[in-house]
């Protein structure tokens, strides 16, 4: 399946968390590979959105905080270098068809986007 066009993606989800250094699961390193800075978190954004609606979602768990959806593919870049991710996706359960962005992280198991 694929997601649907206006699923959120909260911009501190960005700026505050993937952007931002951390000691442990540190993935601003990563991104800024691509040329994704603190500087330009909608080009992140935008990323995110033409990556999901070339890949399919994929059912990955399901607790009783909702269902968790995994896409992976090709997160195009800004500066030449495009990043194989796995993005995670949340329909929670008490907002049903509202999907909201959780976290991405490097996708180690090949570089050949499906």
């Amino acid at each position: 399946m694929k997601l649907p066009s206006d699923v959120i993606i909260p911009i501190e989800k960005l700026t505050d968390y993937l952007l931002v250094f951390q000691l442990k699961n540190d993935k601003s390193k990563f991104l800024a590979q691509a040329g994704y800075t603190q500087s330009n978190p909608k080009a992140l954004e935008q990323a995110l959105r033409d990556m999901f609606a070339s890949y399919e979602a994929f059912l990955d768990n399901k607790n009783e905080y909702g269902e968790f959806y995994r896409v992976e593919g090709m997160l195009k870049e800004v500066n030449q270098c495009d990043l194989f991710v796995v993005t995670v996706w949340i329909m929670r359960a008490k907002e049903e068809g509202v999907y909201r962005f959780v976290t991405l992280k490097p996708w180690r198991k090949n570089h050949a986007a499906t």
